[in-house]
């Protein structure tokens, strides 16, 4: 019980302390921000301060801007990897596995329960009156990368000859398709690009089998452009699993609208152990492990330089106060208010901040669309994916680099203006 008790209370301070401190932060922007209308003293004189101390100015924004970059460059990451996965799922695909099943490396689904699944109402059909239903296999082997020669995961899927009719983003833009029963690949852009011997006409060997690079897909910047597809049937006897066993299979549908009637028939059925999800919830689902782990990463590297980067606003400040007395001593015998300097400074401190925060913003601009890996923790496969700068992410950047600067300049501001006007006028 008292654990408990001690627990809650701590958490309880924890949350009014952060309260506290979100409520500091927007209420100094805001007053900062506001200066300029409420009769403050005139912006020029902080324009003319900055300019005559350049040198400690110079090393507070690098301090800040270093900061907003790498806070930026984190979480353009985690929204590129989200966004990579979640373009691999469309709105009127479905995905059907085993019931209890998370990802489709554990999924397991039979030929007899996929042809269930193909005459439930909802599923498209093809030109030749074939339903749009592709079974897969997915499996992950070894193949050297191109920049080292060491060996990475790759992930292989083993799909049915008819899904270019169920992905229908995705495209064939080198050679051609593989032909159903023969072991052949087709590989994604991506991969090809990054892994050896997966160019068309080049022969790659896995699962004690000799696969044909026969062509490469666009898959328009999905994770399927970082796998290598083949028929499922053959992959499953390559990998010597079971042959009419599958792990997943995805459906196309007649329209996303037609979801809600599939899933229901599928759930109802007696005959089979199903579950059914949109595929693009599949894949959202599937990205939140790793856009997490970037994001708190990213974000303790960023509040262990952003510490850094307030106390050298801090000492930005404060050296700007003790130069500055009388010069406040005056402001303060010419009328101005206790109010008035302390805006005045931390205004000044938002001013550099904001500098700061745009120059971190347009550092890191390079990175978007830069392709790079991490590892896909549903089938521990290498994904390729792009860094992905929003401008909602460039604003979070700006609003973090104001935040850094009331923090590193409301102490000194509030100095400042506590600093006796008699002692100071004594010292002129």
């Amino acid at each position: 019980m008292m654990p408990k008790l001690i627990f809650g209370v701590v958490i309880t301070l924890v949350a009014i302390a952060a309260l506290l401190l979100v409520l500091i932060i927007v209420g100094g922007i805001v007053a900062g921000l506001l200066a300029p209308l409420i009769g403050n003293v005139p912006i020029s004189y902080n324009f003319r301060s900055i300019r005559a101390r350049w040198t400690s100015t110079i090393v507070a924004i690098l301090g800040i801007a270093g900061t907003v970059g790498v806070f930026v460059a984190m979480l353009s990451l985690a929204h590129g990897f989200r966004a990579t996965l979640v373009a691999s799922g469309t709105p009127d695909d479905a995905l059907v596995m085993r019931a209890g099943s998370t990802t489709e490396m554990m999924g397991g689904i039979t030929l007899d329960s996929v042809k269930l699944v193909q005459d439930k109402p909802g599923v498209a059909r093809g030109a030749s009156g074939q339903p749009l239903v592709t079974q897969e296999v997915v499996g992950v082997v070894p193949i050297p990368l191109i920049s080292t020669g060491t060996d990475a995961n790759v992930e292989v899927r083993g799909v049915s000859p008819n899904v270019l009719e169920i992905r229908k983003f995705v495209k064939v833009v080198q050679g051609r398709m593989f032909h159903s029963g023969l072991d052949e690949l087709v590989v994604g852009r991506n991969a090809s690009k990054t892994y050896e011997n997966l160019t068309v006409g080049s022969t790659v060997n896995f699962g004690g089998g000799h696969w044909q690079v026969v062509g490469v897909f666009d898959a328009g910047g999905s994770s399927f452009d970082s796998e290598v597809w083949c028929d499922s049937r053959i992959l499953n006897e390559v990998l010597k699993r079971p042959e009419n066993i599958f792990q997943s299979a995805t459906v196309h549908l007649t329209s996303p609208a037609a979801f809600d009637k599939f899933r229901d028939s599928i759930t109802s059925d007696p005959q089979l152990n199903l579950e059914v999800e949109r595929e693009v919830d599949y894949y959202a689902r599937q990205s939140s492990a790793m856009t997490r782990l970037i994001t708190i990463l990213g974000g303790l590297v960023a509040a262990v330089m952003a510490i850094g980067a307030v106390f050298g606003a801090l000492n930005t400040m404060y050296s700007a106060v003790a130069e500055r007395g009388r010069e406040i001593a005056t402001m303060r015998a010419l009328g101005f208010s206790s109010w008035n300097v302390i805006l005045s400074f931390l205004f000044e401190a938002l001013l550099i901040s904001f500098i700061a925060g745009v120059i971190g913003c347009v550092v890191v601009l390079p990175l978007n669309g830069m392709t790079t890996q991490t590892m896909n923790f549903s089938t521990f496969s290498s994904i390729a994916f792009a860094f992905r700068i929003t401008f909602n992410l460039l604003v979070m950047g700006v609003i973090f680099a104001l935040a850094m600067g009331v923090l590193g300049g409301l102490l000194p501001a509030v100095r400042a203006a506590l600093r006796p006007v008699a002692v100071s006028l004594r010292e002129l």
